[in-house]
């Protein structure tokens, strides 16, 4: 993979001020993925307080009432609970059709799942377990929610995506790994890239409708993602947190500003860092690759149409 230039323009992203915004999203129905921790359940937390009802979509059942009952008792949020675990894509489709079907407006769908893994393992769907939970999973959820986002006065799609999409490791022919040593920051870095390419795809395919889609770093934050990693690694990672990290406070504030802000409700097919409108990696504007990207995208997923 090449690297330009401006693929390091980044760094002068850490420390430039932040936007935010005072409107509020009352009465709003936003759906958020990887909501029982981390980015995902930071942003739960700024949205309950903006006055947003909430749909999280999570893994685990318990840890997921245990979020309703703080946003509830906190906000008075309206919050309901979709079980869905994106290692099956068959979970994934459920959950999808069932929130299409209950929801008939949706007005902000924030896809914050994700994990990183050291080893590689497939999924029993044949598919690479990084590629399918941080790309695959969010890619066909998204793509089954579309006609509920029309609906909305003015629907958003953010991708919560990362600076580690520049670590690259995409190469269709070899998504699973067979061909080449395994590598858990590429294999990261592949599905983030496949994020963001297919974010420009869906933009142009939503231009003319109320529909935006733009994909963003978090900041750097502590989170526990990569906790399915051995004890050597949550180590490492319990002392980068403490030390080195943020709160991930910075990224939920981040992603309402995202979702609410009325200056963003034109703009599509951008990545932000944080909320500052940024350049990804210059692989990710290969439009050649972004059309491979998106039909592989829909032939692993089973969808035959976008729209």
């Amino acid at each position: 993979m090449k690297y330009t230039k401006n693929d390091l323009a980044f760094m002068q992203q850490r420390g430039v001020k932040q936007h935010t915004t005072d409107a509020r999203l009352d009465g709003k129905l936003c759906v958020i993925t990887g909501a029982t921790s981390g980015v995902g359940l930071a942003a739960a937390r700024r949205l309950a307080q903006g006055g947003a009802k909430l749909v999280l979509v999570a893994r685990s059942q318990s840890k997921a009432d245990a979020v309703k009952k703080e946003l509830s008792d906190a906000y008075n949020t309206a919050t309901d609970i979709v079980i869905a675990d994106f290692m099956h894509l068959d979970e994934v489709r459920k959950a999808g059709e069932t929130i299409r079907d209950t929801y008939p407006v949706i007005d902000v769908l924030i896809n914050s799942a994700g994990l990183y893994s050291m080893r590689k393992k497939i999924t029993t769907d044949g598919n690479e377990m990084t590629f399918q939970v941080n790309h695959l999973a969010s890619f066909l959820l998204t793509m089954l929610l579309l006609n509920n986002l029309s609906k909305s006065e003015q629907g958003r799609i953010i991708q919560v995506n990362s600076e580690g999409h520049r670590f690259g490791g995409l190469e269709l022919d070899d998504l699973d790994w067979s061909i080449r040593l395994y590598m858990g920051l590429r294999a990261y870095g592949a599905s983030k890239m496949a994020q963001i390419l297919t974010v420009r795809t869906l933009a142009e395919l939503l231009d003319g409708t109320a529909v935006t889609v733009n994909a963003m770093h978090p900041g750097t934050v502590g989170t526990q993602i990569g906790s399915n990693n051995g004890l050597l690694y949550r180590g490492m990672m319990a002392i980068a947190r403490r030390f080195f990290m943020k709160s991930p406070t910075i990224s939920g504030d981040a992603l309402y500003y995202l979702a609410a802000a009325p200056e963003l409700s034109k703009t599509t097919g951008r990545y932000f860092f944080l909320t500052v409108d940024s350049a990804p990696m210059a692989t990710a504007l290969d439009d050649t690759l972004r059309q491979a990207v998106w039909q592989k995208s829909l032939d692993m997923t089973d969808l035959t149409q976008a729209l």
